[in-house]
């Protein structure tokens, strides 16, 4: 049963503007289990034989044929799929991978075969055949660690792994001993006895003698055709047969070198003895059949996926080159870890920066009282006395973009303790709510007065730091009694330090007391009728014993108008200012606009008259510091991303230079059986699991550096999830862009020309 037909192959190569002929016209057949020898010297054209047999390469004419089918009108990656399913290498030089064990050097084939093994069904295949040529206990050995008759071993053991129909040797026993040369050669013996065609391409007659038929040729034809009819020999089976290897003969009919030889000229002729596999010698025409497996199967796997056998070939080829792989990521390892550092430094620097402002009211509304008239005289907004508690109440209440509400009334005093004394920028009087308006809750020490302290106006205050150092530089004031206004004040607790503000101005020189006790013990003020006439009550304070005044009420007395609508004065004092917190500083406009309409029902202002009020926000403030934190963040993204790109062209430039050092590597994978594609995705791959290492290492670099930051220097930094997510992302997106071009390069070599690089 025929093989392999050539009918009158011819091969010129085109050097410049010389044509260089090096097949002439070969026309012959070859037998399926037939063991040939092509011999010649050098430069005959043996091996550029080989390469069309093996499908390496194309003729310049003539036709091939292969199983039946036509080989020379195929495209690269059909050829290719031919080479992994039909055909093995047994190459001179052995081209096993370096720093890559014999099982993982076998196994290669089945990585780009259509149906290939699970890892671990290729792992058991691979074992066996290095079992059964003598390497079983070189199975985890590299190629260094071997001489050269094992690695020519494996080299076949790797030929047979994806079951061929024709296993091609090109000078199997240039590179080793005579005594190793027989155990190659009968090794060969024996695959043929099991049925698998073999062509030796030698020049040594030696190694011809090997064979029952042997083809010399010479100046590019064929210039004999010898047949040597093999005498009986029993050769013990190097690997279980199968079905898709042809006629397997029995245990009588191995073969070796025998005696007669018939010798032609021309045309091949077989010849075979009783015992032999089956030869013919049939006319040259079109073989039966159209039907194309190759296509066929070409079609049925033509879709390319990153399937896990292109990961384990990355992942093997980095793990060999271990440092060149740290080196190319490493610029990726910088550029991502620049960016979540300083993604986290300035997110932390915006959050702190944004407390700064809160502290000092960003999300604040004041609420001031509008402007008292006399005649047709203003005297300016917050002279009006038209603000009451229970304004506060209903805001608090009815406005839900508002989140808390504190009244202040406002007095200016002498603080005296034992004989210091101080005067603060500001002694507020308000209710507990304050502290959380004004993000103040964590005291330096001590605890805060209650709304019982309010309602009772008790005399109890917090100071601010400055008052604590000017006050009681050695000792601690909660518990001790300050006077205000000659009125004593118990000390509860301190107020955390808040620095100066955006005017420039102390924040921690600082009273806050309940309102009720600043307004009716410090100030002395009276409540405001309902008809909006203010009435005060003067006191006279003379002497440092006369600490609690006569002739002063808590509360004023109750007019006839104001019992008939509240019952309890008290709501009706009027307060000079409140301060409210919006939800957040997008709920800003929200919460003056309901809390406009509040206040105008409350004092039920008509359409056509104006606010009896006036209520300021910080927006502009925190726009602007937004828009300068903003450009910072920017600038620092811009600079980092600087960096991923300096990176990815470091990783093009190795993977360029990885490319041009494994060009060997590239036209042997290609050789038993890698596609374009399969080229493609492993370089790909290679490029986009080393962005990803590195990606991953660089978040963990950047985490650190901001750790390290924060820890040092103090900073506030902040976990961006979004940052992370890009980061890795981008990552991708580098081994991508960059990685694409050296695995489309890879992936148009020419086999031939890749295994001959040096």
């Amino acid at each position: 049963m025929e093989l392999i037909r050539l009918e009158d192959i011819t091969k010129t190569y085109h050097l410049g503007a010389i044509d260089v002929p090096v097949l002439r016209g070969i026309s012959l057949s070859i037998a399926r289990g037939e063991m040939v020898a092509l011999m010649g010297v050098s430069g005959s054209g043996k091996t550029t034989l080989m390469n069309i047999l093996g499908c390496l390469d194309r003729p310049s004419s003539g036709r091939y044929w292969f199983d039946g089918q036509e080989m020379s009108d195929l495209t690269p990656n059909q050829r290719a799929l031919v080479r992994t399913t039909k055909l093995g290498f047994v190459f001179q030089n052995f081209n096993l991978l370096p720093r890559t064990t014999a099982t993982q050097n076998v196994i290669m084939p089945l990585s780009y075969a259509p149906h290939h093994a699970g890892g671990g069904e290729s792992r058991r295949r691979a074992q066996n055949l290095l079992e059964r040529v003598g390497l079983a206990e070189r199975c985890d050995h590299e190629p260094s660690q071997m001489s050269g008759g094992q690695q020519q071993r494996v080299a076949v053991a790797r030929a047979l792994i994806n079951r061929p129909a024709l296993v091609l040797a090109d000078e199997p026993t240039g590179n080793l001993d005579s005594h190793t040369s027989v155990e190659i050669l009968r090794m060969f013996q024996q695959l043929n006895a099991e049925g698998i065609t073999v062509i030796l391409v030698t020049h040594d007659a030696k190694v011809a003698a090997y064979a029952h038929r042997t083809i010399r040729i010479a100046d590019g034809v064929i210039e004999g055709d010898e047949t040597i009819v093999a005498t009986p020999h029993y050769v013990p089976p190097i690997s279980a047969p199968h079905p898709g290897w042809g006629a397997v003969p029995s245990a009588a009919d191995g073969y070796s070198a025998g005696t007669a030889t018939v010798t032609t000229t021309g045309t091949a002729t077989a010849v075979a003895d009783d015992g032999g596999p089956p030869a013919t010698s049939s006319a040259v025409g079109e073989p039966s059949g159209s039907a194309c497996p190759v296509k066929a199967a070409l079609r049925h796997s033509a879709t390319p996926s990153l399937v896990p056998s292109t990961f384990r070939t990355a992942l093997g080829a980095l793990h060999r080159n271990k440092l060149r792989s740290i080196l190319t990521g490493l610029g990726v390892i910088i550029g991502v870890g620049a960016v979540i550092a300083m993604t986290e430094i300035g997110q932390g620097s915006r959050i702190a920066i944004e407390k700064t402002i809160a502290s000092m009211g960003a999300n604040n509304l004041l609420i001031l009282p509008g402007a008292a008239m006399s005649g047709s005289v203003s005297f300016g907004v917050g002279t009006a006395q038209n603000l009451k508690p229970a304004d506060m109440d209903e805001i608090l209440r009815q406005c839900p973009a508002v989140g808390e509400v504190a009244p202040i009334v406002g007095a200016r005093a002498q603080v005296v303790y034992g004989n210091r004394n101080w005067i603060p920028r500001s002694i507020t009087g308000t209710t507990p709510a304050f502290l959380v308006v004004r993000e103040w809750e964590n005291l330096e020490e001590g605890d805060v007065f209650t709304s019982h302290d309010v309602h009772n106006g008790n005399c109890v205050c917090l100071i601010g730091a400055t008052l604590k150092r000017e006050l009681f530089p050695d000792e601690s004031p909660v518990g001790k009694e300050i006077r205000l206004q000659n009125v004593p004040f118990r000390v509860i607790g301190v107020l955390s330090s808040k620095g100066a503000n955006m005017l420039g101005q102390d924040q921690d020189d600082v009273v806050v007391a309940p309102w009720t006790a600043i307004k009716f013990r410090v100030n002395g003020a009276g409540a405001g009728s309902t008809m909006g006439a203010a009435q005060t009550i003067s006191v006279s304070v003379n002497s440092l014993s006369n600490l609690y005044p006569g002739g002063t009420t808590r509360y004023p007395a109750t007019l006839a108008a104001q019992a008939a609508d509240m019952p309890h004065p008290i709501r009706f004092v009027n307060v000079d200012l409140l301060i409210a917190k919006a939800i957040s500083s997008e709920e800003i406009p929200e919460a003056i606009e309901q809390i406009t309409g509040l206040l105008r029902e409350l004092h039920h202002l008509p359409a056509d008259r104006g606010n009896d009020f006036d209520i300021r926000d910080m927006s502009e403030v925190t726009r602007m510091v937004a828009s300068a934190t903003g450009m910072v963040r920017t600038l620092l993204l811009v600079v980092a991303a600087i960096s991923l790109v300096v990176g990815g062209v470091g990783i093009m430039n190795i993977m360029l230079v990885s490319v041009t050092e494994r060009t060997r590597e590239i036209g042997l994978r290609m050789a038993v059986g890698a596609r374009s594609y399969h080229i493609l995705q492993q370089f790909l791959v290679e490029a986009i699991l080393l962005c990803l290492v590195g990606g991953a290492i660089g978040i963990a670099a950047g985490r650190g550096v901001s750790m390290l930051v924060r820890s040092i220097k103090g900073w506030t930094t902040e976990v961006s999830v979004p940052a992370i997510l890009v980061a890795v992302l981008v990552s991708v997106g580098v081994g991508v862009i960059f990685g694409f071009y050296p695995a489309w390069k890879a992936s148009r070599l020419d086999p031939i020309e890749a295994l001959r690089y040096e």
